[in-house]
């Protein structure tokens, strides 16, 4: 298995002769529709940072044979925008193209109370790599590579640590990584609640004084 990150959560999992993509969204458009040769794309939920829907259309037209695969919960925004997709049910296991998948739903962890919980699947991919999307789901059995997320308005580093040493794999890598800026949604949740408390929420501009 040889695996290649554009970005944040956009993963390009080479198994068995296949090419797999996993959650193209907002922070590696660019990236993401230079690819080709891609058999399977998998989407873990619906949040703009894993699925960009107009840049996975040029995704599409790049790979017509592709099969996109995700939950119930991205499944109606695909269907608005006129994109086809078979849904993994929780547990289910498939071999997709030769690769085998497993699907693990959850909800998404929690940035602020309930806003952003939607549903999230987590994807066991060739029965090595186990890619959680925005959770810390644990799936019950032995995993050998694992994505593990590290940042983000519902990550702490001492959750995602806690996380990778509850599941034990050979080895992890860092995603989640790409809203680590003033346009990322660690600044921009803050924002939007204290905002609404009457607190200025200020993004300073690096190298530049600013005045109170």
């Amino acid at each position: 298995m040889n695996i290649r990150k554009l970005g944040h959560c956009c993963l390009i999992i080479e198994a068995n002769g296949r090419k797999v993509m996993t959650d193209p969204g907002s922070y590696t458009v660019e990236e993401q529709v230079k690819e080709s040769n891609i058999d399977l794309i998998l989407i873990t939920h619906e949040h703009g940072d894993h699925l960009h829907v107009e840049s996975l259309k040029k995704v599409l037209a790049n790979n017509p044979d592709a099969k996109v695969i995700t939950n119930d919960g991205v499944g109606k925004l695909l269907k608005e925008g006129g994109i086809g997709y078979e849904v993994l049910e929780d547990k289910e296991v498939k071999k997709i193209f030769d690769v085998e998948l497993e699907a693990h739903n959850c909800k998404h962890e929690e940035i602020f109370e309930d806003f952003g919980q939607v549903q999230n699947t987590g994807y066991f991919i060739g029965k090595r790599l186990f890619y959680p999307g925005d959770s810390f789901y644990n799936p019950g059995k032995s995993v050998e590579i694992l994505a593990l997320p590290v940042a983000g308005p519902w990550a702490r580093v001492k959750d995602a640590t806690k996380y990778a040493l509850e599941i034990k794999p050979k080895i992890c890598f860092p995603v989640h990584d790409g809203m680590l800026n003033s346009f990322g949604a660690s600044h921009k949740v803050p924002e939007l609640f204290l905002t609404k408390a009457g607190i200025t929420f200020k993004n300073f501009e690096e190298r530049k004084e600013e005045e109170f």
